[in-house]
């Protein structure tokens, strides 16, 4: 038994060994069919290298944050004792014509600081140290106002280990002013922290369901490109047949050949990636990119891809040719197949939906409650769909098509002989396509959750203003200068704190405003003001947490864990109900408006300042300017107007890698439908070279192509659009959304559709030179 064993194992090594010197040893036409298996190969492996160094990139990413303070614990009881050896920082972010400007204020509280990663010296009083990206930023003519800003002398940049990615906008700023009462946080070292909690629930279906639709296509194009030159194999088998080489042989033999294209796509692959890997630090896609030395895949996801690409070629050349009968005198498969069956095609897509539909609504709390397992299974089994109802669809639909143009005839032609090819070539597009559109359906109908709010007028006129001014004197100044700023009409600010109920436990609160009589009548409408007077602003009732109080009632200034801290205070009886103005975008003031001598200031529990101004249509960098104002009174002041929404940060920075990946995705696509495309019209240049001998036009060559590419795709896309839409919905049940717009499949499939138009174009040029007479010459 044994012996029998080492005998198979024999047999099997020397046939691919032989089928692997056929691949490697046969001419020019060989080299040519090997080298297009492996750049095909080569593709896919590049991608999943990629998606295999996700974990590094991200783990990298929190390492760098955190080397340079952010994430670290903020509670007062753990920061440490001052030293020679401590500094202040307090977070002081901009944004600047639609990009985010992050940076610090720093400052030294001894001889002998820390430092954050990449910064050599500390700067001082008046001084920067900026990135690379930021610096060139203002020396250019477009950072003219963020120089304006930014007006600190530059000493320095910062080094790579201190960035997130190379293109980020950062600085630091030196300063004498801070102090941990005011805000500050004081570090004795940097590093060790984590940036934010983990994903949501949300967030993680996204990122589980990213993965699995973009790792599909690859997986198709790489089982594709194992299989490009099988025409000419069935014929090189069938003449291993005719020296005395069984079926079994052949078989070997065939797969052999696909080994050492695989293999030979696992040292291009290698070679892609590390071109990609140093290209991701020169380009910036969809605001993201990184530091190529944390592009490193997982050591064990890279070594299943160099074990496991080798083998599924194998796998997929022996499945492949099981129902292949190979004679001395030619193959089964150059005569007409037998119908298509449909039945089990539909088993996987429905198993996949017997598994996503029952877990509606699974992921609708703060916690994940889903089975990772059960909706990548379910998933990729939905998704499997298009790949296994593709060739079916097609058979069915061109076996039906008759008459037309002599270039339509001869694309029908050739799908109905070997639709099989077509499809193959397409399936990894329609799955694209497919997953594309379920992701865009569950990003509108998550939005709403991910967004929040970032103005209240539309139309840009007033812009919003939030922030650490603490008293009415900062108040005042604030509002003085922004009077001053270039583009602005005027302006409101005061201060605003939330307070609660009495009797609700902190369920039931109210804004309480804190100004002068001259600042109170910019909010509401009053007949007479002097100080010393209550105003009452009743809320549109709209939300059952808020209710303004009646006069005679009593509010908490201070509520923690439900319990009062004994600051109440009553609304007197006095106090005259008003009606707030409406400003534009329909906001209006509500809760208690009181003067000074009312309520002093000091008894507000942690008041915040909030403030609006109205800026001039006429001056496009009004809002620049304003952000400059604001900047220079408190760098921690947060200006929204520009966007309508402001995205959560990990929502965002999710959406643009899934985009940035599925960019890649559609080049692998592109490149790999192109490799094929070629493959297909070098096997078929005596045939197209015949034709042209007999009188056929190149142009009706050329649309022909068109036609046989553009049926598959036509079909593909429809059934993409069906199966994304449905995968799509049950996406949305899981989260409890509405679906947004049933029409998201239009734009997605018009890029599946130009992609196809783009691919046939090019293929053109190597149509004509294939068509040449000495295409006519074989052996």
């Amino acid at each position: 038994m044994t012996g029998r064993r080492a005998g198979r194992g024999v047999a099997w090594g020397r046939d691919l060994a032989m089928g692997a010197r056929f691949a490697a040893s046969g001419g020019r036409e060989g080299w040519t069919r090997t080298l297009l298996t492996a750049v095909g190969v080569g593709l896919g492996v590049a991608v999943l290298l990629l998606a295999a160094s996700v974990p590094s990139m991200i783990h990298q990413n929190e390492v760098r944050l955190a080397n340079r303070g952010e994430g670290l614990p903020a509670m007062a009881e753990d920061n440490p004792p001052r030293s020679d050896r401590t500094v202040l920082s307090q977070s002081a972010g901009t944004s600047y014509h639609g990009q985010d400007v992050h940076g610090s204020v720093i400052q030294a509280e001894g001889d002998d600081p820390v430092r954050p990663a990449g910064v050599v010296q500390l700067p001082g009083p008046g001084e920067l140290l900026v990135s690379p990206e930021l610096k060139k930023l203002l020396g250019s003519t477009e950072g003219k106002e963020l120089r304006n800003r930014l007006d600190g002398r530059i000493v320095g940049t910062i080094g790579d280990d201190g960035l997130v990615a190379p293109d980020e906008l950062y600085f630091y700023q030196g300063s004498d002013e801070l102090s941990a009462d005011q805000g500050a946080l004081r570090y004795a070292d940097f590093g060790g922290g984590a940036d934010e909690g983990p994903l949501g629930p949300v967030l993680l279906l996204i990122v589980v369901v990213a993965c699995a639709v973009l790792v599909m296509p690859i997986a198709v194009f790489v089982a594709t490109a194992t299989r490009f030159g099988g025409e000419q194999r069935d014929r090189r088998l069938a003449a291993l047949r005719l020296i005395g080489a069984d079926g079994a042989m052949a078989r070997r033999m065939a797969a052999g050949e696909s080994l050492v294209g695989a293999a030979l796509g696992l040292v291009l692959g290698a070679g892609f990636f590390a071109l990609g890997r140093n290209i991701l630090g020169e380009v910036s896609l969809f605001q993201l990119s990184v530091f190529p030395e944390d592009v490193v895949p997982s050591p064990l996801i890279g070594a299943l891809i160099v074990l496991g690409v080798p083998a599924v070629s194998v796998a997929f050349c022996l499945v492949s040719m099981r129902g292949l009968i190979i004679e001395p005198l030619g193959v089964v498969r150059q005569a007409l197949p037998h119908p298509r069956r449909l039945w089990w095609r539909l088993v996987p897509p429905a198993l996949g939906a017997l598994l996503l539909v029952p877990m509606a609504g699974a992921v609708t709390g703060d916690e994940p409650h889903v089975n990772e397992v059960q909706l990548v299974a379910g998933i990729v089994l939905l998704l499997s769909g298009v790949t296994l109802l593709l060739p079916w669809l097609v058979e069915r639909i061109v076996t039906r098509l008759r008459g037309g143009p002599v270039s339509w005839q001869l694309a029908v032609r050739r799908l109905q002989l070997s639709s099989g090819t077509a499809t193959r070539a397409v399936s990894g597009v329609t799955i694209a396509v497919a997953g594309a559109i379920a992701l865009q359906m569950l990003f509108g109908g998550m939005t709403a959750e991910a967004t929040t709010s970032a103005r209240h007028d539309p139309d840009g006129s007033w812009v919003s203003l939030s922030g650490p001014v603490r008293t009415p004197g900062q108040v005042q100044a604030l509002t003085r200068k922004l009077d001053r700023t270039n583009g602005v009409r005027t302006s409101i600010g005061y201060l605003e704190s939330e307070s609660y109920l009495k009797g609700t436990g902190g369920e039931v609160g109210t804004p309480v405003v804190v100004g002068s009589c001259s600042m109170l009548r910019k909010l509401a409408s009053l007949r007479s003001c002097r100080d010393g007077q209550v105003f009452l602003v009743p809320s549109d009732g709209t939300d059952e947490y808020e209710k303004t109080p009646e006069p005679g009632g009593a509010l908490d200034f201070a509520v923690e864990a439900g319990k009062s801290q004994g600051e109440t205070w009553t609304v007197p009886a006095s106090a005259q109900v008003v009606r707030g103005k409406k400003f534009a975008g329909g906001w209006r003031a509500t809760g208690v408006l009181a003067t000074p001598s009312a309520i002093p200031w000091s008894r507000l529990d942690e008041p915040d300042y909030m403030g609006r101004a109205e800026l001039d249509p006429a001056d496009p960098e009004a809002l620049e300017h304003v952000r400059t104002t604001a900047f220079h009174v408190d760098p921690a002041l947060s200006v929204s107007g520009e966007d309508t929404k402001k995205i959560s940060g990990h929502f965002d920075s999710v959406r643009r890698g899934i985009f940035a990946a599925s960019a890649a995705v559609l080049l692998l696509i592109g490149a790999s439908m192109l490799v094929s495309m070629l493959e297909q019209l070098r096997e078929r240049r005596s045939q197209l070279a015949v034709l042209v001998a007999f009188g056929t036009r190149r142009s009706t060559l050329g649309a022909s192509v068109l036609w046989q590419a553009a049926v598959p795709v036509f079909l593909g896309l429809a059934l993409a659009s069906a199966i994304g839409l449905g995968l799509g919905w049950a996406l949305l049940r899981l989260i409890g959304s509405p679906v947004e717009d049933w029409l998201v499949f239009l734009p997605t499939a018009g890029v599946g559709a130009g992609l196809i138009a783009v691919v046939t174009l090019l293929s053109l040029p190597p149509l004509w030179r294939l068509v040449r007479p000495e295409g006519l010459r074989t052996e």
